[in-house]
This record gives C-alpha cells, sequence and structure tokens, in this order.
C-alpha cells in the first residue's frame, strides 16, 4: 500500500486481512465485528493539529492490555540504558563495520549503542545504534515507547513483523517504525547488517521542497506501508519494552502481531533508497548536503532539525571550476555517517561499508589528502559517482558517545591520520 504525504500529514488508509473486519460505521462499534477488540493507537496528542495527528484504529483479536507485570530487562548489556556513562568528546571518529556475532543473536542483542544527543526524557534529539545479527526474534517482540525507529539495512534480508502488518526490507532501503509499535525481526538470509536511529522528537516527514518544484528529492508514491496481516499464535512470547531510556520485560500468552484489520495515519513504512531524484548543481560552486535530505524530524527553531535522515547516492558531478568533493567545513550540526556499499567520494580509504564515523558540533573535517590532491587536479568534465551509497543522521543536538563504542576494537585509533599530509600550500 503507498503512502503520501503533505505538509507532514500521512493520508488515512484502511486495510483487512479478513473481509468484514473493518466496522463500516464507527471507530469503536458496541460489537466491534468478527468478536474483534477496537484498540485506538495515538502516536500524537488527542489535541495536535489535524495535520500533526496521527492515529490509528486497531481490530484485534485480544486487547494490548494482556500481559503480566514488567520487570527490568538486564541480559542486554548493549542496547543503551541511561545508567550508562557517556562522553561527549569533540574529536573526530570513525569505526570498521561491527564484528558478525559467534553465538546466535537476534535485533534485540544484536543492537549496539553508538552514540545520543538529547533525551527521550526531553522528547528531544536521537540515539545511533548499529546491530550485527543471525538469530530471528522467535516468540520475542520489541516496542519502543521512547522514540520512532528508522533502520537502515547494510547487508542482508529482513522481514519486519509488525501489528500493522509486514514488510520485507533489503539493503539501500529502510524502515520507519512508529513510536509504540510492536514489531518482530525475522531474518530472511543467514545474517543481517545495518543501522539504527532512534528519534526522540518530532516523527519524520518529508521536507518542503520550495524551489526545488514538485519533482525532487524522495517521491511521496514511493513509500510504502504494510497491508493487514495477523499472526494467531496461542504461544508464550517475551515482550520487550524500551522505556524512558531502560528496557523492560514481561510474559505474554499470545503473538500481539493479531490486528486483523487497521486504518488510520500513523503506521510503519518502507522506502527505497535508489528511488531519490538527487538534485545537484550544473554551473559552479559545491551544493550543501541538505539537497540530499530523505526524511526530517523537525525542531522549534524553522529549518534547524531536530534530525535530518540524508543520503548520497549515485549521481552526475558537471560543476564548473568547483571542488566538487564535500569540501572542509565546521558545521554546527552534529553528524553520524555510515556507508551502505561503494566508496564515499570525501575519501579514499578506511571508510568502509558497514563502517561509521562521527563529527560533533563545529569539529573540523572533509577530503583526506589523497582526495584533496586528486580533486585539485583532476580535469573537469562530467563525471558519474556510481556504485555508492552512503548516509548521515544530522542533528542540532552535540552527540554523547558510550563507553561501549569508544572501546571497541573497530575503532580506528588512527584516523587523524588521513588529513596529516595536508601540507601548506600558500605562495604570496
Amino acid at each position: 500500500m503507498k503512502l503520501d504525504y503533505q505538509s507532514g500529514f500521512q493520508n488515512t488508509f484502511s486495510t483487512e486481512a479478513i473481509k468484514g473486519a473493518l466496522p463500516k460505521e464507527q471507530n469503536s462499534p458496541q460489537q466491534a465485528p468478527l468478536g474483534l477488540y477496537a484498540e485506538q493507537f495515538s502516536s500524537t496528542a488527542f489535541t495536535a493539529p489535524r495535520s500533526e495527528n496521527h492515529r490509528s484504529w486497531f481490530y484485534r483479536i485480544r486487547p494490548s492490555v494482556l500481559h503480566s507485570e514488567f520487570k527490568p530487562y538486564i541480559n542486554n548489556k548493549l542496547f543503551l540504558t541511561h545508567s550508562e556513562k557517556l562522553t561527549t568528546t569533540p574529536n573526530q571518529l570513525r569505526w570498521d563495520a561491527l564484528k558478525k556475532p559467534k553465538k546466535k543473536t537476534d535485533f534485540i542483542d544484536g543492537l549496539l549503542t553508538f552514540c545520543e544527543a538529547g533525551s527521550p526524557k526531553t522528547q528531544s534529539g536521537s540515539a545511533v545504534h548499529l546491530f550485527s545479527i543471525n538469530a530471528s526474534m522467535t516468540e520475542r517482540i520489541l516496542m519502543n515507547a521512547d522514540g520512532e525507529m528508522l533502520v537502515v539495512i547494510q547487508s542482508g534480508e529482513v522481514l519486519f513483523k509488525t501489528e500493522f502488518g509486514f514488510l520485507n526490507v533489503k539493503p539501500c532501503e529502510i524502515i520507519v517504525i512508529p513510536k509504540g509499535v510492536k514489531f518482530q525481526v525475522i531474518l530472511q538470509s543467514e545474517s543481517a547488517y545495518g543501522y539504527v536511529c532512534e528519534n526522540f522528537g518530532k516523527s519524520f516527514r518529508i521536507p518542503d521542497l520550495g524551489p526545488i518544484g514538485a519533482n525532487g528529492l524522495a517521491n511521496p508514491r514511493h513509500f510504502l506501508a504494510p497491508v493487514a496481516a495477523f499472526e494467531e499464535k496461542d504461544k508464550k512470547h517475551e515482550f520487550i519494552q524500551k522505556f524512558n531510556g531502560s528496557l523492560w520485560k514481561t510474559n505474554i500468552d499470545y503473538s500481539p502481531l493479531d490486528v486483523v484489520a487497521w486504518w488510520g495515519n500513523t503506521y510503519p513504512y518502507k522506502y527505497d533508497l535508489r528511488l531519490f531524484n538527487t538534485i545537484n548543481t550544473v554551473s559552479f560552486d559545491h551544493p550543501d548536503p541538505s539537497i540530499f535530505t530523505v526524511l526530517t524530524s523537525p525542531s522549534g527553531d524553522a529549518g534547524t532539525a531536530n534530525l535530518d535522515f540524508a543520503i548520497f547516492p549515485p549521481r552526475w558531478m558537471v560543476a564548473e571550476n568547483t571542488f566538487r568533493p564535500p569540501y572542509y567545513h565546521r558545521n554546527c550540526m552534529s553528524e553520524f555517517m555510515g556507508l551502505i556499499h561503494g566508496e564515499y567520494d570525501a575519501k579514499q580509504d578506511g571508510f568502509i561499508p558497514g563502517g561509521a564515523s562521527l563529527h560533533n558540533s563545529f569539529s573540523a573535517h572533509g577530503p583526506d589528502k589523497e582526495t584533496f590532491d586528486n580533486a585539485s587536479k583532476a580535469q573537469l568534465k562530467p563525471q558519474k559517482i556510481d556504485n555508492s551509497m552512503a548516509f548521515m543522521f544530522e542533528s542540532r543536538y552535540v552527540f554523547e558517545t558510550t563507553s561501549a563504542a569508544l572501546n571497541l576494537p573497530t575503532l580506528q585509533k588512527n584516523y587523524l591520520d588521513c588529513w596529516r599530509g595536508l601540507k601548506k600550500n600558500f605562495k604570496k
């Protein structure tokens, strides 16, 4: 099912896995069809403006209140809890890809938190996690009450089974799961690897286009939502919830993915990054990376995002008398980058698929020496950047790094060396 967006508003859809499961008139009729329970899922306040008001109605086999008491989940040492010490550093950081797990590891236990900006307590900012998994979430369910989760698949194939239905996600595709939605991650390949951005602020939406016009960047028709699909499993499940920065667990005697029908305007969705319509310069000067924004989470200040998700896809470079790779810069925004495949045009080596880098607010960064030398001498003719897909989570907040990330053996101790050879070329 396809989505449509307008000014941050998602269209209302209705879908049923069994004909007649949706009531014809009332949202919460005295008796829901087929003996189902009506349950409203609200991802915004009841009184939010109409253009920002997101809610959906479930018609499910059992209501969500059927579970035992929650208790702290302490087996997971990787997914950030707020008891962990965070380090704020101005140093430029870069990591190689995570190692594959040696024992069976699913999505919940395979998440490693790298950094956090802001807090779910203030409903602002975000956190960034990487995952490397080799097992499915069999009889396990996850729900994040702190923020929506944008998942970038780097390798492998994954089926996300959610209350709204099922979505299959492959490399170069993303899925966004709204805050409060229960889901399962089921491997469709031997293993999977990727990145997660946990958004504590306003929900993602595609940015306004302004002078770009109607057809640039991400097209609303390419976003896909699930159709209703349900499980009727009377089998014990472990239910893990992330709540205010901590993990909690309980047991339920059935699969909570039992929504037979739903309608509304909040739901998970997926997007293929290869469908992004890239805008670039055809005259001179390097365009700002903001033209590569796929999704944005606005803050209270116009034009300054709580969080942006931008990509650097294949594209033509045709500017005249212009240094074409990303220029040296110091940015008030903080940038966490990842690479899905290929090479990033600002680095010749060291930034590998599955790796990551962090440049916090006003931390200087830019091309390494080899890239600078080659680009300064290159013959300026139309050039295609191909076979590459990098992305960036950009926030107005400073990312604080976890001790787990800083102690990884994949942290590159010599990252700064990529700029050491830049010499003085000044001539009077």
